[in-house]
């Protein structure tokens, strides 16, 4: 099994990994760690969410046994576009995202990366609050 950890550095992640720690120990499924960012973004803050990315797999999953991979995605679409296609890409069998209370009039201003996954996503989207 695989799963796609989003990483959003402003939603509480701390739900959402032990989630997903619970889930790839009971599966032995192996997670996939991504972030997206624009292709403006610098290379030293590209550096710091790979380091980030990287010592999140280290101290929580690794340390359990279960293989991870980091991915820094700097594609140029969406956010949301960018986690469907590389779920798809990498056959993952559940993402998994952590979601803000947000709303209606903020969802329509501002868009919505979770709705956007959930809804175009080829497998299970897990939403975490």
């Amino acid at each position: 099994m695989k799963l796609l950890v989003a990483y959003d550095k402003n939603t509480s992640m701390s739900t959402v990994l032990s989630n997903a720690l619970k889930i790839a120990k009971q599966f032995k499924a192996m997670v996939y760690l991504v972030r997206t960012c624009k292709p403006e973004t610098r290379a030293r803050e590209i550096a710091e969410m790979e380091s980030r990315l990287n010592e999140i797999g280290n101290d929580l999953f690794k340390k359990e046994g279960i293989e991870t991979r980091s991915h820094v995605l700097i594609r140029g679409m969406a956010p949301g576009e960018d986690i469907v296609n590389f779920a798809k890409e990498k056959a993952v069998d559940q993402i998994i995202i952590g979601v803000k209370k947000r709303s209606r009039v903020g969802k329509m201003l501002t868009g919505s990366t979770a709705q956007f996954i959930i809804l175009e996503a080829h497998c299970p989207v897990l939403s975490v609050k």
